[in-house]
């Protein structure tokens, strides 16, 4: 854990434009979750096409995981609070992701994988983000990684708020990830009670935050548990700054959109109607995989 090394100043914070509450629904072989961000934002939010967040002491919610099924087009961000989960792809890839970890996946031109708990009581948490790709970028060949929670960059600052950096930079520490086209930035921000916490995010990226303990007030505006928080995109602000009440833990997200079309047909996101079908295509018929 390094201390901060570089202070964020905030001119002016982000306000909320809105509140979102996700959608109980259930994925893979019923794997129960919250979509909090679900495909009609993915326009407003793009970069990202989707955020699950999942969270029981019941096995019978996340036994069953998530069995082999394709993806194309877009990278996938696993990351776990709480449980092991074991994945395994077609192009060779094995890895367990465990408390305080994350896997990152770019599934490119195209892969199947598969997620399953590897335990069988406790407690099971965490998130799934999807990133999308630009076009140039969709058919290239899928690549993978697990970070263990020692693998990945965390400060302190001196306001006691401690940050895991997974995608992007914050406070002058660079995150286990970065991408050029879309710019990530994902942080795991733990505020003490009477905490703040500054973060330049640049104007013309689109951004929310996720609270999933607690609560926080960004621009005098209240953010309760279990809400996202789409912020406003405003030429003069700088960034965005919370404050907690209480004690609490946010996922901070952002991103540089990419302003493509978006076309989605469950797992494979592409650009048009044309490029979805050739990808069912080649699913069924054994070639989602094939080079290019």
């Amino acid at each position: 854990m390094n201390t901060l090394t570089e202070t964020t100043t905030v001119r002016r914070s982000r306000q909320v434009e809105r509140l979102i509450a996700g959608q109980p629904t259930s994925d893979g072989a019923g794997v129960k979750l919250t979509r909090v961000l679900t495909q009609d934002l993915q326009y407003r939010l793009d970069p990202f096409l989707m955020l699950d967040a999942f969270g029981s002491n019941n096995p019978d919610d996340y036994i069953a995981g998530f069995p082999n099924h394709p993806h194309r087009g877009f990278e996938t961000i696993s990351y776990m609070i709480a449980g092991r989960m074991l994945h395994r792809d077609s192009a060779g890839h094995e890895g367990l992701l465990e408390s305080g970890g994350v896997q990152w996946m770019t599934a490119g031109r195209g892969i199947i994988h598969s997620e399953i708990p590897q335990q069988e009581e406790g407690r099971m948490e965490g998130f799934q983000l999807w990133l999308n790709l630009p076009g140039r970028d969709k058919m290239q060949a899928p690549w993978y990684r697990d970070f263990g929670p020692q693998d990945l960059p965390k400060l302190v600052t001196d306001a006691g708020v401690a940050v895991t950096v997974i995608a992007g930079a914050s406070h002058g520490v660079t995150g286990a990830v970065t991408r050029d086209a879309t710019q990530p930035l994902y942080l795991d921000v733990h505020l003490p009670a009477g905490s703040h916490f500054a973060q330049s995010i640049p104007s013309g990226h689109n951004a929310f935050v996720y609270v999933y303990r607690g609560e926080v007030s960004i621009a005098d505006k209240r953010v309760p548990t279990q809400r996202m928080a789409i912020l406003k995109n405003e030429a003069d602000a700088d960034g965005v700054v919370m404050t907690a009440s209480t004690d609490a833990k946010v996922l901070m997200i952002a991103g540089r959109p990419l302003k493509e079309s978006i076309a989605q047909y469950g797992p494979f996101v592409m650009n048009t109607n044309e490029e979805i079908f050739q990808a069912v295509n080649d699913f069924r018929n054994g070639r989602l995989e094939a080079p290019v």
